[in-house]
């Protein structure tokens, strides 16, 4: 029988609030938690620094969130008494939207925060369009109206105007000085709506996020829905039937604060000496071990990497230390993926899935940072459904596995649909970069002097360079987001960069045939420049088949071996020079053309 509820009794569903603050990145949502934490007092002022959730050093440094996170909180209204208030944290950026999907199925309620100097920019818009679809209440929240360039009114004209909500109640804030965020309070319990659930119902928890805690194992934090989540109970994963029995239950506050049980619409955290993180999906549902026929809750669906990269250690005796660190990371990171791989020019590595540019910029800063290893990244690649002429599908992460042309019938490439927003003035370069990476326009409207576009556009043509390219051709101001759409057919080839005719693995890549001239031009130029001459002339090609469609060579190191010849015979000349050319002949056959690393991480990161 079920143990008796304590006094403050979590039955009370009516004064408990859950809700995300949801924004573009940079537009204070880590320092809104901040004061939030600050004003109901989670922390000591002694113990309070600038974003609190943020753990990670990385996170901290360069102001982004990358985990979500969680908080509780207790608040006195003025008007109604006690509520406790569940905060998640979420990360802002596209590479993390499943994530940001999950942490707001675990609430009822978002605070939209905007800057009131920038207005809506596309994540803006992409996480308000994800809360509408969990049919949260959304609560309007201009921040920063204590700069000199802040103009509310224009924001909230743009809020009404391209994302149609209404904003006449719209709080204004200042999240750094902690001007309005009493006020904020007041309207979270006014507006946002309770949670639902059953105490007496089946356990029926929502998993939000999980990470590796080195003393604790893996630390689960869950959505309770119905039943409850208590010390010494056998609990299951309804999507591998996995049991375990659950050892501590607790809340963030933010500081750890253990309980004996988590009721219905609180969110907590519990340990069960789990061991792998990849064992606890992101949306999984939790029930009681002996629970039959529980209906899973809905959209869970597992991450699923769009982004492969080859990892490899730039001193191979690095390499038992890039093993550890992948381990590690991975522990930590359930959509982290990898496998082990060779590369005849550099050596043992991995092949690694990620869900974007970002994440892979992160995992690849980390171990660069914890664990000190000189890391170079192959050309990222995404994965091509290949359709052979005997009717099979193959999933393509790397270049290198595409079978021979004659097998192929067809290739597709995915598809993402992009949502640009920037200032009118940079609107014309915009467009032509979008249109040289084969994008096809969907939508262009304009709110004020900004302009929002809607692009199809092949993610091969983005995962390169296009958003440094975006940013630096707008000067900084335009925004970005998208979604995997589909995958499409395309007439997609293997372009292959041979040194000294032998075919360097590292640097194949898939490209459009339109555009596989110039970016086979573009590699070939700058390995010229960057391998070192050899006493043998070296050829650089790239190729599509065997068919070369760029070339450049390298001309050997020449030794005058006819500087010991003191006047005499020119046959005495001219027999040492054949002597040398036979010499050189020979050794390109046999030599071994060294390919600095340099060189590599220069092709890689060619601009095209």
């Amino acid at each position: 029988m079920d143990s008796p509820k304590n006094s403050n009794d979590m039955n009370n569903l009516s004064k408990i609030r859950n809700f995300s603050i949801i924004a573009h990145i940079d537009h204070g949502k880590s320092t809104l938690a901040d004061r939030l934490i600050q004003i109901t007092g989670g922390l000591e002022q002694r113990e309070m620094k600038d974003q609190v959730l943020d753990s990670m050093e990385l996170e901290r440094e360069r102001g982004i969130t990358i985990k979500a996170q969680s908080v509780s909180l207790k608040y006195n209204s003025n008007k109604n008494g006690e509520y406790t208030l569940n905060i998640i944290d979420t990360p802002g950026h596209v590479d993390f939207a499943y994530e940001v999907n999950r942490s707001l199925a675990a609430c009822e309620g978002s605070i939209l925060v905007v800057d009131a100097s920038q207005g809506v920019e596309a994540q803006t818009l992409a996480n308000v369009y994800q809360s509408i679809a969990n049919n949260h209440e959304i609560l309007v929240v201009l921040n920063k109206v204590d700069l000199p360039a802040a103009d509310p009114e224009r924001v909230k004209a743009q809020i009404e105007d391209v994302i149609g909500l209404d904003t006449s109640d719209a709080i204004e804030i200042s999240a750094k000085t902690g001007y309005g965020i009493g006020d904020l309070l007041e309207k979270v319990t006014e507006k946002l709506p309770p949670p639902s659930g059953d105490i007496n119902q089946t356990t029926k928890a929502l998993l939000v996020d999980s990470w590796y805690d080195t003393y604790l194992g893996v630390v689960v934090l869950v959505r309770v829905y119905d039943g409850s989540i208590k010390k010494g109970q056998k609990i299951k994963l309804l999507s591998n039937s996995a049991a375990y029995q659950i050892e501590r239950v607790g809340v963030f506050q933010p500081k750890q604060k253990m309980q004996d049980e988590l009721g219905p619409g609180e969110i907590g955290f519990f340990t069960a000496s789990i061991k792998q993180v990849s064992d606890m999906r992101v949306g999984d549902t939790i029930t009681d071990a002996k629970a039959i026929d529980v209906d899973a809750l809905e959209g869970f669906k597992p991450s699923q990497p769009v982004v492969f990269c080859g990892l490899y250690p730039q001193d191979t005796s690095d390499f038992d230390g890039l093993r550890d660190s992948i381990e590690k990371l991975s522990l930590n990171d359930a959509s982290f993926q990898y496998e082990k791989e060779t590369s005849a020019a550099l050596g043992l590595g991995y092949r690694c899935g990620f869900l974007g540019l970002l994440h892979l910029e992160i995992i690849c800063e980390r171990i660069d940072r914890e664990y000190n290893i000189d890391l170079v990244t192959t050309a990222p690649s995404v994965i091509y459904k290949v359709h052979t002429t005997d009717g099979k599908v193959i999933e393509l992460h790397n270049p290198v596995d595409l079978p021979p042309q004659e097998k192929i019938s067809k290739i597709e490439e995915p598809w993402i649909d992009a949502s640009i927003i920037v200032p009118e003035e940079y609107l014309g370069a915009i467009l032509k970069l979008c249109e040289e990476r084969r994008g096809v326009q969907k939508e262009l409207n304009f709110s004020g002097s900004r302009a929002v576009i809607t692009y199809q556009i092949p993610l091969n043509e983005v995962v390169f360079d296009f958003y440094d390219k975006l940013k630096s051709i707008s000067k900084g101001y335009a925004s970005f987001d998208y979604t995997i759409a589909n995958y499409n057919a395309a007439d997609l080839v293997k372009m292959q960069i041979l040194v000294n005719e032998e075919s360097v693995d590292a640097l194949a890549m898939i490209v459009h045939r339109s555009v596989a001239e110039n970016r086979g031009r573009v590699i070939i130029d700058k390995l010229k420049d960057l391998i070192p001459r050899h006493l043998f002339k070296i050829p650089l090609q790239a190729a599509i088949g065997g068919k070369v469609i760029a070339r450049e060579t390298i001309s050997a190191v020449r030794k005058d071996v006819t500087a010991k010849c003191y006047g005499g015979d020119v046959t005495r000349k001219r027999k040492l020079l054949e002597k040398q050319k036979k010499g050189k002949k020979k050794m390109r056959k046999y030599g071994k053309v060294e390919i600095p690393q340099e060189a590599f991480i220069a092709a890689l990161k060619a601009d095209y």
